[in-house]
């Protein structure tokens, strides 16, 4: 078996599983990993059995591909330069720091007709593979991701960190063109927007609500679907998914209320059949497949059989753009009436242009 030399760029705190993923690929040959931190590029070229180089340019040149883990503020610079030479890309998600980077990105793969996918791991995770496979056309969903502040990623604002994901997922469900983006949100530790409630109307009536917050206690991520099939709700985390939905003796037999109605109605019994007897409840077997190993090995069969990834650039490219529309309303938001800043619960909210930085 012919092996794809493959090299990683940015062996930090997510870099280094990159590596390892890839190092244990039996068709890849992880030949090197990029790091300007000499600390973390040996220890990680160690533990693989591959070599460190602090400039990825002397690698650039003799692999096949290349796995991208630097900095947001450095998509733009590292992954065009392996782009213009042909050399597929896997870069972490967001796309790039700003709307216009993230389309230069895109197009250049586009012209070079090169591969570019984008590291939106949720797409991965096998709680979304077996809810999306059963959910229908959704009419409303809520989404929920909130985490203790980690300390990485302080480039960028939630939004981008964060909130992207859900972007994406919503996106990927709702198969209508976005009629409208609003949001609101404010930094609680400064520099960048920490938390945003945001909304999106789609031209089909469908409307999703995402609250993202990177200063929160603890851990969650989770959505709900509604459709005209029922309810889904899905658990990233712990990677639970439970759907409701219309048994036959609700869809076609007496209303709920109408039986409660009744003389001589047995209400307590009506409670216990809700759920199971008139409420059909589904929880489907999830794999504890790992979900960034399988982006990865999607990323290494996209390029042996030419297939399009599940999460190419222009898909990342369209999460970028509603995010950039919800920064913009974010930004415009008035806490305090006053036309020359928005004032937060937390104090000054972030400017425009520092909120589209």
């Amino acid at each position: 078996m012919s092996q794809l030399k493959v090299a990683v760029v940015g062996v930090g705190a997510l870099g280094r599983h990159h590596a390892r993923i890839l190092a244990g690929f039996d068709d890849v040959d992880l030949v090197a990993v990029a790091d300007t931190s000499a600390e973390n590029g040996r220890e990680v070229a160690e533990l693989h059995d591959t070599r460190w180089v602090e400039r990825y340019s002397e690698v650039i040149d003799s692999i096949d591909a290349v796995s991208i883990a630097v900095p947001t503020f450095l998509h733009r610079r590292v992954a065009g330069e392996f782009l213009e030479r042909g050399v597929p890309v896997l870069v972490e998600k967001p796309l790039a720091g700003n709307l216009g980077d993230a389309q230069e990105l895109v197009d250049l793969a586009d012209s070079q007709q090169t591969l570019l996918q984008v590291g939106h791991v949720e797409r991965f995770n096998p709680a979304t593979q077996a809810a999306w496979a059963e959910c229908g056309a959704p009419k409303y969903i809520r989404s929920e991701r909130l985490s203790p502040y980690a300390f990485r990623s302080m480039d960028i604002g939630v939004v981008h960190d964060l909130m992207i994901h859900d972007i994406d997922l919503v996106l990927s469900l709702v198969k209508s063109p976005l009629k409208h983006a609003s949001g609101l949100g404010f930094s609680i530790l400064g520099e960048q927007e920490d938390v945003v409630q945001a909304r999106l109307t789609f031209e089909n009536g469908c409307v999703a609500d995402l609250t993202a917050n990177r200063v929160n206690p603890t851990a969650s991520r989770a959505m709900q679907v509604w459709s005209t099939a029922g309810c889904m709700n899905v658990d990233f985390n712990s990677r639970h998914v439970v759907s409701y939905s219309p048994s036959n003796a609700l869809r076609f037999g007496k209303p709920l209320p109408e039986r409660a109605r009744q003389p001589g109605a047995d209400i307590d019994q009506l409670k216990r059949d809700l759920f199971g007897t008139f409420i059909e409840v589904n929880e489907p077997t999830i794999s504890d497949a790992d979900a960034l190993t399988g982006e990865l090995r999607s990323f290494v069969d996209c390029i042996q059989t030419g297939q399009t990834p599940l999460v190419d650039g222009h898909a990342a490219l369209a999460a970028m753009d509603v995010a950039d529309q919800i920064l913009n309303s974010v930004a415009d938001h008035q806490w305090d009436g006053h036309a020359s800043g928005a004032v937060g619960p937390f104090g000054p909210s972030t400017g425009v242009d520092e909120l589209a930085a």
